[in-house]
């Protein structure tokens, strides 16, 4: 068995991670970080002119809740439901990606890559689609040096967008560029909130980033915008409010200042703000206004 079959299994087989548990309980997203989050997607869905907002792997519903409030239509997909035939208006795949199972590479001391098994060894040579995807967009360079194949998440991707109908489809996910990839991977789990060893027993989620170059590249238009600059330009901002404020009137003041640390985490380079936005368009006057509302 390889090392993606039991991903499978442990996240989504009958005694999956899934199947049991809350993932809220076991990890924090920018939609758990603020309500700002979910109001600035609902900016980028009205400069579309979206009134819909399709949520994939909707999880709980939190983002939900945010667009609902922001006089939006929601239509949330979970993890195990098909995708509708049609999809329009802002399509939305938060943290959706990076829990969808993928081959694992490895090279070998002979500098060729294997598969990686369950039970880590090292199984059959890579060939096919997987090794093309592979040499074009994670080579490996030293036996020990492991990638994880995008080829799953492209081809998933490319079917969301594929089923776009005049609209936007945003995949945001946390991940890396080919000139900055990972020697060894970036698999890991999670577990109460903290991180763990991903082991295959349905006891933690299981993770691994997104190659988010090669995900653009799979649809037409693909576009990569880091999730700073695309929350600025939507406007968010961390900026503190002036200390007078808390003189005058001190419960705004309260609230603003509460606003700003928010902002601040989904801002940040080194944690949420350095999440990956890929994203594409259907209808000239469509992406103009997404081109428009994601630079800053």
């Amino acid at each position: 068995m390889t090392f993606r079959q039991a991903w499978e299994a442990a996240l989504y087989g009958p005694d999956g991670f899934y199947r049991r548990e809350r993932p809220a309980q076991h990890f924090r997203t920018s939609v758990h970080a603020s309500a700002l989050f979910g109001q600035a997607l609902a900016g980028l869905a009205r400069a579309v002119g979206a009134t819909r907002v399709v949520d994939i792997g909707a999880g709980s519903g939190e983002l939900g809740k945010v667009l609902r409030s922001e006089g939006l239509d929601v239509l949330e997909v979970e993890l195990d439901d098909d995708l509708p035939a049609r999809l329009t208006g802002l399509v939305v795949a938060n943290e959706w990606l990076d829990n969808l199972p993928c081959e694992l590479a490895e090279l070998d001391d002979e500098g060729t890559p294997r598969y990686l098994l369950a039970d880590l060894s090292l199984g059959e040579v890579v060939e096919g689609n997987d090794l093309g995807w592979l040499s074009a967009w994670w080579p490996l360079r030293e036996p020990g040096d492991r990638a994880e194949i995008g080829l799953a998440r492209d081809l998933a991707w490319a079917e969301v967008v594929r089923r776009l109908d005049g609209g936007v489809a945003l995949a945001i996910d946390y991940g890396h560029l080919r000139t900055g990839r990972p020697p060894y991977g970036t698999l890991t789990g999670f577990r109460n909130g903290r991180e763990c060893e991903p082991v295959l027993d349905g006891s933690c989620d299981i993770t691994a980033h997104v190659a988010l170059d090669s995900l653009a590249a799979a649809v037409p238009g693909g576009t990569v915008v880091m999730q700073r600059e695309a929350l600025l330009a939507l406007g968010v901002t961390a900026t503190r409010p002036d200390h007078e404020l808390s003189r005058t009137d001190p419960l705004r003041y309260l609230t603003e200042l509460s606003s700003a640390g928010e902002a601040a985490e989904l801002l940040d380079p080194s944690g949420l703000g350095g999440f990956g936005w890929v994203w594409t368009g259907t209808g000239d006057s469509v992406v103009r206004r997404a081109s428009r509302a994601l630079s800053a």
